[in-house]
């Protein structure tokens, strides 16, 4: 079904996510791996407590010049990978495969899929 929240009505997100072509096993891994790196608590969702010591702020242009603090930088990032028009500060299993679903799809090469994976999260 392509209205995942029932609402009734399909949104952009929804008919997008309709339309993506799925992950090959490879790229599925890979993102698994990010995510299980990402969970340091292992219970399936990504919270602002995981991302200490994991996702380093220092170095974000907004906590450099004073205008956000460690916990705001830490919010917009997981804000990125949640559900859009629906962040909760956590990023469940779900959410982070539909983010990656989306970055897969634009990239054709699984090498440097693979890449780009490898070099962002440290695997």
């Amino acid at each position: 079904a392509i209205d995942m929240d029932r609402s009734g009505t399909i949104d952009f997100d929804e008919f997008l996510r309709h339309l993506r072509p799925p992950m090959n096993k490879g790229r599925r891994e890979l993102v698994l791996r990010a995510f299980n790196k990402l969970d340091k608590t292992g219970d399936g969702v990504i919270t602002v407590d995981d991302l200490k010591g994991v996702y380093d702020v220092t170095k974000h242009p907004k906590y450099i010049s004073g205008e956000w603090s460690e916990e705001q930088v830490f919010l917009k990032f997981l804000a990125s990978y949640d559900t859009p028009n629906q962040s909760d500060g956590l990023v469940t299993k779900e959410e982070f495969m539909n983010y990656y679903s989306g970055v897969s799809a634009s990239i054709d090469n699984d090498a440097y899929f693979d890449l780009m994976m490898r070099t962002s999260w440290r695997l």
